[in-house]
């Protein structure tokens, strides 16, 4: 097939105009162990190596760095922190909203190589704490790792229970919404973002609907707070992308609701051989899902 359908959606090297799959892909396309060498030598003199985006003149590029690398958050530190009630934010209507989250790990087993939750921080969209505590680790500590979490035996003394810790996790993030609504069209569920977020999920001995985890950053000591502020500065700065509309487009939600199926799925095999390239071409559509959609969906009751 001489060509194929794109979506205004996927990164487009702003050179040659070439889509593709992923900011990886376009980040090796321009800078590289084997970059196309024309998109290569403009992308050094009027290229943004944060936001891969090409300019038209290196002052243009000048002014545009100063707003587009992101403010580095202000830790909160490593202090004793109370039981408490998690501050369950509102729903503005908007789409679901999302929630950030960071742990911090201390280590465990005979070699303190275990990965065991000791500290764990969700934040809103606004950059507020939701919940922040120390979590008590279902097996001894071996290893607090001081160098790299600032934390101590004493941290962890009154730590709250890991169990009551998923609870309230979940009860912040379902929002009110059933397991199983969430996992088809998402609802009232929150997005989760998160760096690592897979490994941070299994240290807390949870799981979360793939659909809504958005992946995806430290000196000194590690801070959860700080990470999760990063993860949700570096997600909502995705979410902000201007894309032009496009009708054959749909909202997340309405993606998911539909189980990903496509009208490739309804035909058989032997139809689909039997089809030439333009008939092919006319019922396919891409698969890339931007995060900027996120902001668009609306909510059914």
């Amino acid at each position: 097939m001489k060509v194929s359908y794109h979506s205004v959606h996927q990164p487009r090297c702003g050179v040659c105009l070439k889509h593709c799959k992923s900011f990886e892909s376009l980040r090796e396309h321009v800078i590289g162990p084997l970059p196309k060498e024309d998109c290569s030598r403009v992308f050094s003199e009027q290229g943004c190596n944060l936001c891969l985006k090409v300019f038209d003149s290196p002052i243009s590029l000048s002014e545009h760095k100063r707003s587009c690398r992101l403010p580095a958050p202000s830790p909160i530190g490593t202090m004793k922190l109370p039981y408490s009630d998690p501050i369950v934010v509102s729903h503005n209507g908007r789409g679901p909203g999302a929630i950030a989250i960071d742990c911090e790990m201390v280590g465990g087993g005979d070699d303190g190589t275990l990965d065991l939750c000791a500290l764990v921080c969700l934040i809103d969209e606004d950059e507020n704490v939701i919940f922040h505590t120390y979590v008590r680790p279902q097996i001894p500590v071996t290893n607090y790792r001081y160098e790299i979490t600032g934390l101590t035996e004493e941290h962890l003394r009154d730590a709250m229970p890991l169990k009551l810790v998923q609870e309230k996790i979940l009860q912040i993030l379902y929002n009110g919404e059933s397991i199983v609504r969430a996992r088809m069209q998402g609802g009232k569920a929150r997005l989760l973002v998160g760096h690592a977020l897979e490994h941070d999920l299994d240290c807390l001995r949870m799981t979360y609907p793939d659909n809504l985890l958005r992946y995806n950053i430290q000196t000194s000591f590690h801070d959860p707070y700080v990470d999760s502020v990063s993860a949700m500065r570096l997600y909502k700065r995705m979410r902000a992308q201007d894309h032009l509309n496009d009708a054959s487009e749909i909202s997340t939600d309405a993606y998911i609701s539909q189980n990903v199926t496509s009208k490739f799925d309804s035909l058989r095999a032997k139809e689909l051989e039997q089809m030439s390239p333009d008939e092919l071409y006319e019922i396919s559509r891409p698969n890339y899902k931007c995060w900027c959609l996120d902001s668009s969906q609306a909510i059914q009751p």
